[in-house]
């Protein structure tokens, strides 16, 4: 796993949502520099789809209600049948390490909203891991915001 730099992190907020609101609806796209390093979280009510590109490696999140509980739930493009299955294999290998920096970048990014509704700390964290490959296509808790292991940044509170 990379290790999380709060320096290479950009946040940008879209039209009708502020470091603070709303939470929902509230949706998260993150994009990279593989030659920099860079992170480019776009905050907005809908996922940045002009940010994104034909290698589909963005990772999208939004949280969801469900009655009185909030999710973070996690969407990952590891395939829909366009690439052959060692390329599947690879996806799914990186998209698996690097995770956790985008989750830190999501938690240090929107961390006035965290501040805000300190309860999002505890929601549980789905990832969807998409693909046409049962082996692959699954949906797995991991965990809670405030029990990320967040490199080189003082401990959430």
């Amino acid at each position: 796993m990379s290790t999380f730099n709060p320096d290479k992190l950009f946040v940008e907020y879209r039209e009708g949502v502020s470091p603070t609101g709303p939470v929902f609806p509230r949706r998260y796209t993150i994009t990279h520099s593989d030659i920099t390093g860079e992170l480019f979280l776009t905050i907005g009510l809908g996922y940045a789809w002009d940010k994104t590109n034909s290698m589909r490696d963005e990772v999208l999140g939004e949280w969801v209600r469900r009655g009185s509980a909030f999710y973070y739930c996690v969407y990952l493009y590891i395939d829909q049948g366009e690439f052959k299955k060692n390329e599947v294999v690879r996806r799914n290998e990186i998209f698996r390490r690097e995770l956790p920096l985008a989750l830190s970048a999501i938690r240090y990014g929107d961390k006035s909203l965290f501040d805000t509704s300190p309860t999002l700390d505890r929601a549980p964290i789905i990832v969807h891991f998409m693909s046409i490959y049962p082996q692959f296509n699954s949906h797995e808790d991991w965990g809670t915001f405030r029990e990320l292991k967040i490199k080189n940044l003082p401990p959430l509170q």
